[in-house]
């Protein structure tokens, strides 16, 4: 399952919620948090359950609930959403906890979903002091799926000053990333706050790809599409890893560890990055049956 583009949509607007699939995203986010102000709060829960519960609604992509971290507020958001009706026929794919500052949090989550009969994976907004240096606990967590990384909150929390450059975030935005990767979970990197500045948008997610990001989040419909673009591979490295993967398994036929291709020595690392660009694209199932086949 792909999370490349993870597309933010208010709880309390029915229209862009039923038209968020149009985006191309991978993963909408029906947000009851931040999207959602303090008097509106019953009327997004309202909105959010009448959509998941619409038989027409029925994207092809993972839809997901950002609920409120604080308890009573997030029991609201639960009864809300899942209390009017059963489980069955309700299309929740995922849930995202904000403000995640040890895997308790997640594991009550999830406690609380399967009172509502529900059995889903939890994606952790890593967005405070606490949840930086707990990174690794959460993501061994059972129930998380997938680290999320906040930068503006975790300033905000920090007292740091954000810069274009991010350096002041630098170390949280890799914890996470390493922390995501050492337990299998997804990563997927803060957001661009000016949605209408595409270069700026472009650069941010190329460098996110860079740190090894599987996919970021969006604010705004027309972030999609920059967003997917920066990590779907282009032709020269997909032709550059099936070359390597293909040249892996004949030299493992041959019981050899290094190998050249094209004049460059290729090993274990080198290796594992071929497969991860091939998974990026959604096709490294595909060869690797093909290669079975042969």
């Amino acid at each position: 399952m792909s999370r490349k583009s993870v597309l933010f949509t208010p709880g309390d607007r029915s229209e862009m919620m039923r038209k968020a699939p149009e985006s191309g995203a991978d993963v909408l986010v029906f947000d009851l948090e931040d999207a959602v102000a303090p008097g509106r709060k019953d009327e997004a829960r309202t909105a959010v359950h009448d959509v998941l519960t619409d038989p027409s609604f029925d994207p092809d992509c993972e839809v997901c609930v950002r609920v409120n971290p604080t308890t009573e507020v997030l029991e609201a958001d639960l009864e809300g959403v899942l209390g009017p009706s059963s489980s069955d026929g309700l299309r929740f794919d995922s849930a995202m906890l904000p403000k995640v500052g040890a895997p308790a949090d997640v594991a009550d989550l999830a406690d609380r979903l399967a009172t509502y009969g529900l059995d889903v994976p939890v994606l952790a907004l890593i967005e405070n002091a606490r949840g930086v240096l707990s990174a690794p606990e959460i993501a061994a967590a059972p129930a998380t799926d997938a680290l999320v990384f906040g930068a503006e909150d975790l300033s905000a929390d920090i007292g740091a000053t954000r810069t274009d450059e991010g350096i002041e975030v630098l170390y949280a935005r890799e914890r996470v990333v390493i922390a995501a990767s050492a337990h299998g979970c997804d990563a997927i990197d803060t957001i661009v706050s000016e949605f209408d500045d595409e270069e700026r948008l472009a650069e941010e997610a190329a460098f996110a790809v860079q740190l090894g990001y599987d996919g970021k989040l969006a604010i705004h419909p027309a972030q999609v599409d920059p967003i997917n673009r920066a990590f779907e591979p282009d032709e020269d490295d997909l032709e550059w890893a099936r070359t390597v993967v293909e040249a892996a398994r004949e030299a493992d036929a041959e019981e050899r560890g290094v190998f050249e291709v094209e004049g460059e020595m290729i090993d274990a690392p080198l290796i594992a990055r071929a497969e991860r660009i091939l998974e990026r694209a959604e096709i490294e199932i595909e060869a690797s049956d093909d290669a079975d086949e042969n």
